[in-house]
């Protein structure tokens, strides 16, 4: 596995395209609480269970983050499909090199049906307001996960 970041650790900085085209950065959300969550690919199974979780806690309105982002290797026009299809209300953004994966330790090798492969590991990472890493979840089940870290958050 990748080497990882570390609670107190500096987020690292990014400037990725979103479902809409933009460039998005890490530096927009200063001041906020970001939910980071790095997934493999959209419309999979775990993934959209993934999604349609943090959909579903972020609409009770109890959630205790001003804003949750994912991120995969999946192009802007395959997240913008993705997000209508769910109706997601966050923003999801393209790593199509895996940088910003790399960065984060969310990007390496993994055990996958019992083999060791190299790809993404679902991951995330609640960044505080002052842009460091305020708790890490590495290598997480798809399914609960978003309720966990809402729990966490409250």
């Amino acid at each position: 596995m990748t080497a990882s970041l570390s609670v107190g650790d500096r987020a690292p900085q990014f400037a990725l395209t979103d479902e809409g085209g933009r460039t998005v950065t890490l530096s927009d959300f200063s001041g906020k609480r970001v939910v980071l969550y790095f997934y493999p690919k959209d419309f999979t199974p775990g993934c959209t269970q993934e999604a349609c979780d943090f959909r579903d806690v972020i609409s009770t309105g109890d959630f205790k983050a001003d804003a949750v982002i994912g991120i995969s290797p999946d192009s802007p026009e395959k997240h913008a499909e993705f997000i209508k299809h769910y109706e997601l209300p966050f923003t999801l953004l393209s790593d199509p090199d895996r940088s910003v994966m790399k960065a984060y330790g969310a990007y390496g090798e993994k055990q996958n049906y019992g083999k060791t492969v190299l790809g993404v590991i679902r991951s995330t990472f609640v960044i505080s307001p002052d842009q460091t890493i305020e708790k890490v979840y590495l290598g997480i089940k798809a399914k609960g996960h978003a309720k966990r870290v809402a729990d966490a958050l409250a």
